[in-house]
């Protein structure tokens, strides 16, 4: 197995830190449905799953401008974020693994697409003492793919690139990585070319090679 000196691990939210398919199906299927339009497809959720909200809305909303509008107005005006977060459910060993980083003296991050929802997880599960750095599309001007959330964190803590390693389990989250220049690690998606693959927080351990 590969092992690396790594200074900094940033994390996706949704997918790694989180099972949030049901959380993000709820919530777009309530836009959707409150705004005059079926819930959505398989296809549309996946989208969903992976993209800011309003690159969402606009995908779900594409054949028709005037529901795009009245979506996002719902959206900014009736949206209460709490009643969505109990559909989260939190990976195995996270909390674990983040305490076992701090120990050895490794940079949390997350970068992730979602916007102003990221502060109820934050608080709800307890995980800014867990996070030194986190990135919303709200703190860029260009989300995931782009590589800008990721050289905020590398500049922040005055990273190098090879040092560092992005956690993701979807392709926007690869094109992240890979044009940030940082190693990626799949997250139970053994279908994304990557420099390594987990299926639990605890196998990241057994790419490090410092700390025990």
């Amino acid at each position: 197995m590969k092992k690396w000196k790594i200074d900094c691990v940033i994390y996706d939210c949704d997918g790694v830190l989180f099972d949030s398919l049901e959380q993000n199906r709820k919530l777009y299927d309530h836009i959707a449905v409150s705004t005059g339009r079926a819930a959505l497809t398989e296809e549309e959720i996946n989208f969903c799953h992976t993209h800011t909200v309003y690159e969402s809305i606009h995908y779900v909303f594409r054949d028709n401008e005037t529901l795009e509008k009245k979506a996002v107005d719902y959206w900014k005006n009736n949206i209460n974020f709490a009643d969505f977060i109990p559909y989260l459910k939190m990976e195995p060993n996270l909390m674990e693994v983040l305490a076992k980083l701090k120990e050895r003296g490794i940079t949390r991050a997350i970068s992730t697409n979602r916007t102003t929802s990221m502060k109820y997880i934050m608080e709800e599960y307890g995980l800014y003492p867990y996070f030194d750095m986190v990135v919303t599309a709200l703190d860029v001007e260009n989300p995931k793919p782009h590589p800008e959330s990721v050289e905020k964190i590398l500049k922040m803590f005055t990273l190098n690139r090879e040092d560092v390693l992005f956690i993701g389990d979807s392709d926007v989250d690869r094109k992240t990585a890979r044009s940030s220049g940082v190693k990626f690690i799949a997250y139970k998606n053994e279908d994304l070319e990557a420099d390594g693959f987990i299926d639990d927080h605890l196998n990241l351990l057994a790419f490090l090679s410092n700390g025990s």
